[in-house]
């Protein structure tokens, strides 16, 4: 079946797909905070790993595993996966850590920073011209990240590791000529080697955690459903709705973290993320009311 659409259309199956996959992250915290107790590098691990067999099944129910040998033989292409893998990699022990020690809220902010990151990015290395409300919201949201610098002190880094790594996962994916599909199974099998290397030396060390029919070995090995499965659903839903449409969804999966942050896991919200947040989501306002305005008048 061709991928082939009109432009600018939204297809239900695209939002069906791409719904599925925010709502999917939006309850990934909760997942998350049952392997609370397990080191986060070893998390991270077994989501490697474990995606490995799941986005490789997939593949080859679609036939499309001759994309990903060339991809393999192609030293350029290889390079730019490396990159991905990379920054992916670090987005997920970032947020696994996060959830971890309580730290839910600012990961939250940083996905609500990143379209806005995403859009500065666009502007600085693909040459996209920025409006002057584009503008106006980034500048808005770099204020509610000083506040938080101001009051704290120190860096928001939770936020902006993942705000940054994602950015710029998103930026160098856009180079990889091939499915997002075959991308996706081609960052993880150049990470699991690494991965499973860890997981071995820590059994090793008898510091693991994975073993055995206990819960902890069900969630491990369930953490790379949890992984690939919304990933795909969101590479394969972009691709079937606008744009913009998608730049409205994406606020889904942060406001179902900052609900479950405050509203189960009991963070607080301190004076300056009460200040913050108001100016991050005001410029998400005015980052999206164009995208409206735009989906109304193509509807």
């Amino acid at each position: 079946m061709s991928d082939h659409r009109p432009e600018n259309v939204d297809t239900p199956k695209g939002l069906v797909l791409a719904i599925t996959a925010y709502l999917l992250w939006g309850f990934l915290p909760l997942y998350m905070k049952a392997l609370a107790h397990v080191p986060s590098v070893e998390v991270v691990a077994h989501r490697v790993i474990w995606s490995v067999p799941v986005a490789g099944a997939l593949l080859v129910a679609l036939g499309r595993t001759r994309d990903l040998r060339a991809a393999l033989r192609n030293p350029r292409m290889l390079g730019m996966a490396c990159l991905t893998a990379a920054l992916i990699s670090v987005n997920w022990a970032i947020y696994v850590w996060s959830i971890a020690n309580g730290r839910a809220l600012d990961a939250a902010l940083g996905y609500y920073i990143n379209p806005l990151f995403s859009i500065a990015l666009a502007g600085l290395f693909l040459g996209e011209r920025l409006s002057r409300a584009q503008m106006g919201a980034i500048l808005l949201a770099a204020a509610g990240v000083a506040v938080l610098i101001a009051q704290a002190g120190e860096l928001p880094w939770v936020a902006l590791g993942l705000t940054f790594s994602w950015g710029f996962y998103a930026l160098f994916k856009r180079s990889l000529p091939i499915g997002p599909n075959q991308g996706f199974l081609l960052e993880v099998l150049i990470l699991s080697p690494f991965a499973l290397a860890y997981v071995v030396w820590i059994t090793a060390q008898g510091q693991g955690h994975f073993g055995g029919f206990g819960g902890d070995s069900l969630l491990l090995a369930g953490a790379g459903v949890v992984t690939a499965v919304p990933l795909l659903f969101y590479a394969n839903g972009a691709k079937l709705v606008r744009l913009s449409t998608m730049g409205i969804l994406q606020y889904i999966a942060p406001t179902m973290i900052f609900v479950t942050a405050v509203a189960l896991f009991g963070e607080e919200i301190d004076r300056a993320r009460m200040i913050a947040f108001p100016m991050i989501w005001a410029a998400l306002v005015i980052y999206s009311v164009p995208m409206l305005r735009q989906m109304r008048r193509a509807a």
